[in-house]
């Protein structure tokens, strides 16, 4: 056979992929979309209900600080009860670095992502030595210690009052100058957010991130290859402190204030619960998960004062019927 006649054979033609399997591609990618295109027009649609801005900044930013701590617990399988230390941290950095370093919102933006990753990476390898209920344990601890170092720092924090005297500034580029309304810093914290998720989604798809699931799957099958599960352990609470850290800043800046309670591992609790609620092993579970979880606070804390109890019975309720989360209960009724 000569090698033109070679060349033109069917089997050296590129095979097309079958329509079936377009279609699933398209469906892969639909989610997505749908996701982006909500938060791209949120404000819009939701001035229509009546200026709801800052709650969907809100659910933004903690739904970031959750998808961090989902690379820890729903990926690597660390379940933490420190991420709001470090949350806490960024929102105190971002603050004294706005009052004292000089009037730049990134500055204070970078500051607060610094600081809370630095003390995650600092306390991560005493942290993951402990497994199970052990290391959960022991990141409320720091998360406490942390918290009663910035209760009792008066001087410095504002004690329990919380610190005050700070506000985000304008963006400056050259000549132009854009004031953070509460529109304009809704599309801030959404650039750090799609920062925060292009990060996340390469590392998942990279080695290190199928080295997390394979921690959460079989440890001591991935220790008899030779690989330190702790390393990569305090590799995903590092990148997760990061995140939180980010998150914090940028919730510090949403309110112009920010206090102990940012510290308090009841927090970290409320991150795990947002988490449990979307559905911890899903990538946009975490962000579903913070956005019930700030709308039932509004409308159930409006008429009454135990809104904590109606919240909880519905956590219970979805954990019972529905195990991977509100996420994964729309995918079974989609894929049915």
């Amino acid at each position: 056979m000569t090698t033109k006649e070679f060349a033109s054979t069917p089997s050296s033609s590129p095979v097309p992929l079958p329509q079936a399997s377009q279609k699933r591609d398209l469906r892969a990618y639909l989610p997505h979309a749908i996701v982006w295109l909500v938060l791209l027009t949120a404000p819009a649609w939701m001035s229509l209900l009546g200026g709801y801005t800052l709650l969907a900044t809100r659910a933004l930013v903690l739904g970031m600080a959750a998808m961090g701590l989902n690379l820890l617990l729903g990926y690597a399988g660390a379940l933490s009860f420190g991420q709001a230390a470090f949350f806490g941290l960024g929102g105190y950095a971002a603050g004294e670095a706005l009052m004292h370093l000089g009037p730049s919102t990134p500055l204070a933006l970078i500051v607060g992502t610094l600081t809370g990753g630095i003390i995650a990476a600092l306390l991560g390898p005493i942290a993951v030595r402990l497994r199970g209920i052990y290391f959960s344990m022991i990141t409320i601890a720091f998360g406490q210690a942390l918290y009663f170092i910035v209760v009792n720092w008066n001087s410095f924090t504002g004690g329990e009052d919380g610190l005050l005297g700070f506000s985000r500034q304008p963006l400056h580029f050259d000549t132009l100058n854009i004031a953070l309304t509460d529109v304009n810093y809704y599309y801030l914290a959404l650039l750090c957010f799609a920062v925060v998720v292009a990060l996340i989604a390469m590392l998942l798809k990279s080695p290190l991130g199928h080295a997390f699931i394979a921690v959460r799957e079989n440890e001591k099958r991935l220790q008899f290859f030779g690989v330190k599960a702790g390393t990569l352990l305090w590799i995903a609470f590092t990148i997760s402190g990061f995140i939180a850290g980010l998150a914090g800043a940028l919730y510090a800046l949403l309110n112009n204030f920010i206090s102990p309670a940012a510290l308090h591992w009841t927090l970290s609790g409320d991150f795990v619960m947002m988490c449990v609620l979307g559905g911890m092993r899903s990538f946009w579970g975490p962000l579903l998960g913070a956005t019930i979880y700030v709308v039932a606070e509004n409308m159930l804390s409006s008429y009454t004062d135990n809104w904590m109890s109606l919240l909880g019975l519905m956590f219970i309720l979805i954990v019972l019927f529905f195990p991977k989360g509100v996420l994964g209960m729309i995918r079974s009724k989609v894929n049915s």
